[in-house]
């Protein structure tokens, strides 16, 4: 068996971003690098170990005086016997075989849960996903592409901690690994600014500080900060790739979201579908 992965010392924080530009230009003028330019790590070397590990625990990185949060320790659910890995060489279509519920990250110690986002026997109608982004038109958009791409169902968590940090976690679920990539690459989450503007949060662009120990290898990430000037409240938020699973998670917090939470939840939630 696998030793467990090392725990997580994230220290970066978001600063000197770059301006963002208008979201529909961007997507265009960007969309042929993104394959290219997704933050995909499968060449990180063995920093977590996590491709080759059973599924068994996972860290759950305790709170340290950086900021970290208590999670309890995760164990991955087990697999149907005889399934593979999502990650696996003979995975071809990329198949998550675990229940996707199982998959969701906890709330960390102390965090209030949002029963929104139970759903019904823990599935999360599409109108619930779509809530997230703010134009009318992104929705329908959006929403129709993940029809059209054959979305299978989404399970979804969220919580706040005592410190207004509310997180809200989205794991979607497809057919194969391929439609992920393509709706990843080329429409949701593309280098430079992401393709549909969250709610409250139109000036996000890519977060280039976010550190590359955070990331997990053979998972891609595309990771977004609110750049100021924003409102009230500040909103970070990553789109994740593994297999026919295509995650959000999303943080946002009045003033400033810190930055070393949210590359925690981040891992674990990588680690997880890994």
């Amino acid at each position: 068996m696998s030793a467990p992965a090392p725990t997580l010392d994230p220290l970066a924080t978001a600063e000197h971003l770059p301006t963002p530009k208008d979201r529909r230009v961007l997507r265009a003028a960007l969309r042929w690098t993104a394959a290219l330019l997704t933050f995909a790590v499968v060449g990180a070397g063995t920093a977590y170990g996590i491709a080759g590990m059973e599924r068994t625990d996972v860290p759950g990185l305790g709170t340290k005086a950086d900021g970290r949060w208590e999670y309890p320790t995760l164990t991955k659910p087990p697999l149907p016997s005889g399934s593979p890995g999502p990650l696996a060489k003979d995975n071809k279509a990329g198949s998550h075989y675990a229940d996707l519920r199982a998959l969701v990250l906890p709330a960390p110690k102390g965090a209030a849960v949002d029963k929104a986002l139970r759903g019904t026997e823990g599935w999360l109608p599409t109108k619930g996903l779509l809530a997230e982004y703010g134009e009318k038109e992104d929705r329908e958009e959006l929403g129709q592409k993940l029809s059209d791409n054959g979305l299978r169902h989404i399970a979804a968590r969220g919580w706040t901690t005592p410190d207004g940090t509310h997180t809200r976690i989205y794991l979607l679920q497809f057919d194969t690994a391929a439609v992920v990539d393509d709706l990843f690459g080329e429409d949701i989450a593309p280098y430079g600014s992401p393709g549909f503007e969250l709610r409250d949060a139109v000036t996000s662009v890519s977060d280039e500080h976010f550190p590359s120990t955070a990331r997990i290898p053979e998972i891609t990430a595309s990771v977004y900060v609110e750049s100021k000037p924003y409102g009230a409240e500040q909103t970070r938020h990553a789109y994740l790739s593994s297999g026919d699973v295509l995650a959000l998670v999303v943080q946002s917090r009045k003033g400033t979201a810190d930055a070393v939470p949210f590359q925690q939840t981040v891992t674990l939630q990588s680690q997880l579908l890994g």
